[in-house]
């Protein structure tokens, strides 16, 4: 049986092949590529479960639809591995997410299969929307099919993409993969809508009888198309005993339909492929199906994250492997440091709250929640929300600290600016993954934050070098300031095993020096990257003098103009882009002073950066120890 799978597989390099096989074939093909795919992933990791899901849905998309030319969209990108297996990219799979190697999502680069960038929730029914409205434009006949799932439909840009789709002239098939689960549990009212909704089967074939007839006859304009259908919202509503809320924005529904039945999935798509106007189909699934420990565990509410990105694993016994076994403990996550600092924070102080947009266990928000679940919001796919209702709570006298990935927070900084430093909201922003966050890749790495938020009035910008500062500067941010103040720090662990320390008040606004320099030279830091500074000054033996500056905005005024008369190369450094950012700051400091000499910024060159250990891109960008000391040296 293994064999013939593999055989099966060895056949298909393109979709072309896949759309000579008969369509009784195709189940075999589903398992075939499933079993591809835990056998890759559990050796090259990254996203699991949600691919797994959406196995059926993949192969029939590309079986029924004429792809590169018709347009396949995928949301998030998370599900899309069945995708790559099936568009010519098999043999280099095992290079997922490496540097050089396959991107962990589509990206048009890569593949002409891949019509548009996906990495960010809840982009794909605009993108899909704009790409049917330009084909009716140019009179192009292709179809284009908009794939969303992993609770992206909450999301509010794909709210604006549905209210949009049936004022344009399209023919849009909107595929929604409901798998009632998200990263973490799915929250919110459309979800719990989703998991009631039902529709009539006798309904839609008789609709559907009477769209053939008049289609058949040329009745069909684009006019009585609409009046149709919202005059069978109506007939619909005393079947299903309720609105439909799809159709309720002249959007066609059809489903729920048995996501893992692909010999189904291909007969309803082929029957509504020529359908005219917007349509969605809503196929239901198991995240994580065809592999039982994450099929499990996508089902269970408290470790539905667990198999989302497992990291290595043994694919015969879902044992996970241990990235460290050598038995010495290892620092904590700096997620887990916050999460546990803020529960420290809450218990001592009623006004604080949390708030996360649908990452509580990557945040740590879920600490806060099981301790304080009145306190603690996770508020689903949503960072503009996150951040404007974190502004109403501070308007009334909360202090909420808003957790939110950086590559995430960039869709809510209208927010940030209008609802929050605006009034000079007492919001601290807690920014995870800051920075080069590794395999995820140009669309996670957190790059863009300090330059975003230092040039926002009102607000104050910080980072923590370690655990310690990360939690005095919690303190600070909660109980001795009254602001906006955005604290970053990276993914992954820190520096410190022994990471509790008491909650200290640290000065805002001031910096402090980690090592005397007799030399010509000092090094300005901001932020962990300041370890690698400091590693490399050890190492090198260099008489170079180091401060971490520990704020970007308000800088330390008084200390930089010390540093200015006592050396005459200043370098800086940041685990962020170059340009704008903290270095810039300094350098503008530098000209207000009129310093003569010569500053150095070292950080993320004006170009997005592909997806590799972050050893590998922090030596790329120029900001790792070897680096570091060639500038010193020069």
């Amino acid at each position: 049986m293994e064999q013939k799978l593999n055989d099966i597989l060895q056949q298909i390099n393109y979709p072309s092949d896949l759309r000579k096989l008969p369509v009784e074939q195709l189940p075999e093909v589903c398992e075939a590529v499933r079993r591809f795919i835990i056998e890759q992933v559990s050796a090259h990791p990254g996203h699991f479960a949600s691919s797994l899901g959406a196995v059926e849905i993949t192969v029939a998309l590309h079986y029924v639809y004429n792809t590169p030319e018709d347009r396949l969209v995928w949301d998030v990108g998370h599900q899309a591995y069945a995708h790559k297996v099936l568009t010519g990219r098999r043999d280099r799979f095992a290079t997922l997410r490496q540097k050089d190697g396959l991107r962990g999502f589509p990206f048009p680069t890569e593949s002409e299969y891949d019509t548009f960038a996906a990495g960010h929730a809840s982009n794909s029914i605009s993108a899909a929307l704009g790409m049917a409205v330009a084909d009716h434009l140019s009179e192009v006949n292709r179809k284009v099919v908009a794939i969303i799932g992993d609770a992206s439909i909450s999301g509010g840009l794909a709210f604006e993409g549905l209210n949009n789709a049936s004022s344009q002239p399209n023919d849009l098939l909107i595929v929604l993969n409901d798998n009632k689960m998200a990263i973490d549990k799915n929250v919110g009212a459309l979800y719990h809508y989703l998991t009631r909704l039902s529709t009539s089967q006798r309904y839609n074939q008789l609709r559907y009888r009477a769209y053939r007839t008049l289609r058949k006859h040329r009745m069909m304009s684009d006019r009585l198309r609409r009046s149709i259908i919202r005059f069978t919202n109506a007939v619909k509503s005393l079947f299903s005993h309720r609105q439909n809320i799809f159709e309720g924005l002249d959007i066609r529904y059809f489903g729920p339909i048995d996501g893992h039945d692909v010999i189904k999935l291909v007969s309803v798509l082929q029957k509504i492929k020529d359908m005219k106007g917007p349509k969605l189909l809503h196929v239901c699934t198991i995240k994580g199906k065809g592999f039982e420990p994450a099929e499990h565990e996508s089902l269970d509410e408290e470790t539905s994250s667990l198999w989302h990105a497992p990291g290595k694993f043994n694919p015969e016994t879902g044992e996970l492997i241990k990235e460290d076994n050598s038995g010495s403990p290892l620092p904590p996550k700096f997620q887990q440091v916050f999460g546990h600092t803020l529960v420290e924070l809450a218990t001592a102080d009623k006004r604080i709250i949390g708030i996360t947009p649908a990452m509580p266990s990557g945040s740590s928000m879920n600490l806060m929640m099981e301790r304080f679940p009145a306190r603690a919001f996770d508020v689903g796919i949503a960072e503009e929300h996150a951040v404007t209702f974190s502004g109403g709570l501070a308007k009334e006298g909360k202090v909420p600290f808003c957790a939110i990935y950086s590559s995430f927070m960039q869709r809510a900084m209208d927010e940030v600016i209008h609802d929050v430093a605006l009034m000079n909201l007492h919001v601290v922003f807690c920014l995870d993954r800051a920075g080069l966050v590794g395999a995820d890749g140009p669309t996670h790495h957190g790059a863009f934050d300090i330059a975003f938020f230092r040039v926002i009035p009102n607000m104050a910008v910080a980072s923590p070098i370690n655990e310690h500062w990360l939690r005095r500067l919690m303190y600070t941010a909660a109980e001795k300031y009254d602001g906006p103040i955005m604290l970053r720090y990276p993914r992954g662990r820190g520096e410190l095993v022994d990471w509790k320390c008491p909650l200290e008040e640290v000065p805002v606004g001031k910096g402090y020096c980690l090592r005397e320099g007799n030399g010509d030279t000092a090094i300005l830091s901001f932020g962990p990257i300041g370890n690698e500074a400091a590693r490399t000054i050890e190492l090198s033996g260099a008489d170079v003098a180091h401060y971490d500056m520990v704020f970007c905005k308000p800088l330390d005024v008084d200390l930089l103009t010390q540093v200015f008369a006592k050396f005459k190369r200043i370098i800086t450094i940041e685990d962020g882009v170059r340009d704008g950012g903290f270095g810039s700051a300094v350098l503008e400091e530098a000209s207000r002073q009129g310093f003569r000499g010569t500053v150095i910024r070292l950080g993320i060159p004006d170009e997005f950066i592909e997806q590799g250990t972050c050893t590998e891109l922090y030596r790329q960008c120029g900001i790792d120890a070897a680096s570091i000391a060639e500038v010193i040296k020069s």
